[in-house]
């Protein structure tokens, strides 16, 4: 990526960091406002959120991620597991290791682009986002699991509409290290990017509201497997929610979890699958509930665990 810098004056005092960059850059304040989210944006060597507000006298430093390819993501021939499908949406389990749509470093090799590239499927517009076609809510990259894809807009908007307003249910299991304080809580905390390290989040007061129930559902001697329901849909927002209890996902070492740990469990990703999914389908208004069993990694993990404490 190519890195831009400029020097304000202080008639830059009071402005938006995003405001201003996209009058340096010459772009959008939208697309300003992104690469301040992706941690693209620094003030005086430290990135700052968009809303920053500057005193006058910084320097500024941008970098703007590679273009997407022209004409927005291209169609490639990859395997895609499909759990459910209509004439108006789908529903796909996806694997760990593969990120949902394109973005910088990840121009191609996405589910956008396996779902573009499967015959016969069409995909909303993406609710305004040229390259992600079809998603309606997003998964991690090494998160595996049950994810929402939109065929049509009036699709793509009425699932849009029913994840603000709480009606989609969407169900973790994750292992997490230590015990809880209790066999069910939830956790109602703050999530934004983290101010220090651009590519975390964390609880930050002033946030998006974010709200994860958990419920213990197997205890063994250094780690417990739970059950996350999502109230809302943050980044990142279970590994940030349970690491912000001091009982980080095991495996997740962005969060603060015990490498040795992991390696003496094999496990070589954050233990956290999206098992359950259920809607109110957009056209006719039918329940669909779905589940996906664990992948044979994170299922050879309970397997040992269990074998052990049997």
């Amino acid at each position: 990526m190519n890195r831009e810098v400029a020097a304000v004056g202080p008639e830059a005092a009071g402005r938006r960091l995003d405001e201003v960059v996209a009058e340096l850059a010459g772009t959008s304040r939208a697309q300003a406002a992104r690469w301040a989210g992706d941690g693209l944006v620094q003030v005086d060597g430290r990135p700052r959120p968009k809303s920053h507000r500057l005193h006058g006298g910084e320097r500024l430093a941008w970098a703007r991620p590679p273009d997407p390819p022209a004409g927005g993501p291209v169609a490639e021939d990859r395997p895609l597991a499909v759990r459910y499908e209509d004439d108006h949406l789908l529903v796909v389990a996806k694997p760990a290791g593969l990120v949902v749509h394109p973005g910088p470093g990840h121009a191609t090799g996405t589910l956008v682009n396996a779902l573009l590239g499967r015959p016969g499927t069409s995909l909303s517009g993406g609710g305004g986002a040229a390259d992600r076609p079809g998603i309606v809510h997003r998964l991690d990259k090494d998160t595996s699991g049950l994810l929402l894809v939109a065929k049509d807009d009036p699709t793509q908007l009425a699932l849009a509409r029913d994840l603000a307003a709480h009606r989609v249910e969407r169900r973790y299991l994750a292992l997490v290290q230590g015990r809880l304080p209790a066999g069910t809580g939830t956790v109602d905390a703050p999530i934004a990017r983290h101010p220090r390290d651009r590519k975390r989040m964390a609880v930050v007061d002033g946030g998006r509201r974010a709200v994860t129930h958990w419920k213990v559902l197997e205890t063994f001697p250094a780690v417990q497997l739970i059950e996350a329901t999502l109230e809302t849909g943050r980044t990142h927002q279970v590994r940030v929610h349970l690491a912000s209890l001091r009982h980080p996902l095991a495996g997740d070492r962005t969060y603060g979890a015990d490498p040795t740990l992991a390696t003496r469990l094999g496990l070589t990703r954050p233990f956290l699958h999206a098992w359950q999914l259920a809607f109110t389908h957009p056209a006719g208004g039918r329940r669909v509930e779905l589940t996906e069993p664990l992948p044979a990694d994170l299922q050879g993990v309970l397997d040992r665990l269990r074998a052990t404490t049997g």
